[in-house]
């Protein structure tokens, strides 16, 4: 088959290799139909993510076609089409049990393994381990580019900012960076009940798009103004936000979301960080914040498609470019230059 194959920081290709198997008894095989790259692919060819080692065929989202399954998967079957979750899960051990399937402890303590420890989605076929918990159902009605989206960006967006964020009624909600985590983030916020929700970014196209997935108010960080200080005006007494979502992974957004949360606030951080950010902890640890982190679990998925099924949100939104899967390493460099291509999410159809 096909593969992008990742060779080191700054190295790819579209590579022929050899065919999955199926290796454990609870392992299938998956024909991928759909699928698309992530910020963290960016990152790992970077060379951020150094356990990603020579040879690893990269991604983690899609949907596509059972072809195979092994003896003891029980609910998957041959011929099922299925969302492929990013978070790998035995659902047995203590982690998952308790919903943090991103620490799943039979995979070692960490469920996202595609692309990462094991090769990916960016492929014509994937392995998928503890299938019958990794595979979700992709139901009549949910197109192919909408079940891509529900593999891990739009779960990322909601479970590791406005859920791990604790956005409640009433909130006024800053989410920092109007890339795709950003703008799932915003796509939800509302339905915690959240009345205001502000998009700061510093490119026009992803504000103006922040406009069509929810946002209240947007705030260009290359206006001259003071973004901090228009966070302020923006919030419901002049005192900060309630939650501030980091949704880039540099120490400059990191800085923003601390420096704009009011007392008592808290900062959700969703953005990939490739580098150590500093922590004013002189300064804040008299204000009663609440940082937090995390890799997303992605166990919103039902919810999220239910959502998607009654209409509430629109994940279709996210895609503003289609490749063929052949095309991929073309597909890789619109996304990378993502603010001049006006690029969200591609799309590869295999």
């Amino acid at each position: 088959m096909k593969a992008l194959v990742y060779h080191g920081p700054g190295n790819k290709s579209w590579d022929d290799v050899p065919d999955p198997t199926i290796q454990d008894p609870t392992d299938a095989i998956v024909k991928v139909e759909t699928t698309t790259i992530c910020g963290t692919d960016l990152h790992i060819l970077k060379g951020d993510v150094p356990a990603v080692t020579p040879g690893r065929i990269l991604g983690h989202e899609g949907v596509g076609v059972v072809t195979e399954v092994g003896p003891d998967c029980t609910r998957v079957k041959v011929g099922d089409r299925v969302i492929i979750s990013c978070i790998s899960k035995c659902m047995d051990c203590d982690m998952c049990r308790s919903g943090l399937t991103s620490h799943c402890q039979t995979l070692g303590g960490i469920g996202w393994i595609f692309g990462h420890l094991i090769d990916g989605t960016q492929a014509e076929y994937v392995r998928v381990p503890f299938a019958d918990n990794g595979l979700i159902p992709l139901p009549d009605g949910i197109t192919a580019e909408q079940g891509t989206m529900l593999s891990d960006i739009l779960p990322t967006g909601y479970e590791i900012g406005v859920l791990y964020g604790a956005v409640k009624d009433g909130d006024t909600v800053a989410v920092i960076g109007a890339g795709p985590v950003g703008l799932a983030a915003v796509m939800t916020a509302k339905s915690k009940g959240a009345t205001r929700v502000i998009s700061v970014d510093g490119n026009k196209f992803r504000l103006e798009q922040a406009r069509e997935f929810g946002a209240t108010d947007t705030i260009d960080v290359n206006s001259g103004d003071d973004v901090v200080a228009e966070l302020n005006k923006l919030s419901r007494d002049g005192l900060g936000v309630d939650v501030a979502i980091e949704a880039v992974g540099v120490p400059q957004t990191f800085a923003t979301a601390l420096d704009s949360i009011r007392p008592g606030g808290r900062v959700a951080n969703a953005g990939v960080h490739g580098v150590p950010v500093p922590f004013p902890i002189e300064r804040d640890w008299i204000n009663n914040i609440t940082i937090t982190t995390g890799l997303v679990n992605a166990t919103t998925a039902p919810e999220l498609l239910d959502r998607i099924t009654a209409g509430d949100i629109a994940p279709e939104k996210f895609v503003t470019h289609r490749f063929e899967l052949a095309d991929i390493v073309r597909a890789y460099d619109t996304f990378a230059n993502a603010a001049d291509e006006h690029a969200l999410k591609v799309i590869l159809t295999a």
